[in-house]
């Protein structure tokens, strides 16, 4: 008894639409990589002024003008320091931010991407002599 013969690995069509979805993949990678890389510079940015001793007891004013110096330094896109809140609480001062970043993929479809953070100011217990 003969088998029929079995078709066997992918059509054209099956191989074309395997291949977009490995495009659409790739589009949305290679435009949504800028907006983290981006948030990545803020959060360093962000927690090396948390973490600078000599910030614990300045005003906000002076905090916001270390952050813009740091900004042009990073070449930051899509937040601006004023955007940064510090607040005062019970347990000392926080940094937070809050904001959306956006890419165009094609057409009129876009990616939007949240990102937010908080982070407490480091205290000016200790003292250096």
């Amino acid at each position: 008894m003969r088998l029929p013969n079995t078709q066997r690995g992918l059509s054209g069509i099956g191989l074309l639409f395997v291949f977009g979805l490995i495009a659409l993949v790739a589009l949305i990678v290679i435009k949504c990589l800028p907006l983290y890389l981006n948030q990545m510079k803020v959060a360093r940015v962000l927690h090396s002024v948390s973490e600078d001793p000599e910030l614990s007891t300045a005003d906000s004013m002076t905090i916001r003008e270390h952050l813009q110096r740091r900004w042009i330094i990073e070449n930051i896109d899509g937040l601006k320091p004023t955007d940064v809140k510090i607040r005062r609480n019970d347990h000392g001062r926080r940094m937070s931010y809050d904001y959306e970043a956006r890419a165009h993929l094609f057409y009129n479809i876009s990616v939007i991407v949240d990102f937010s953070d908080d982070l407490p100011l480091r205290s000016g217990t200790g003292s250096d002599g």
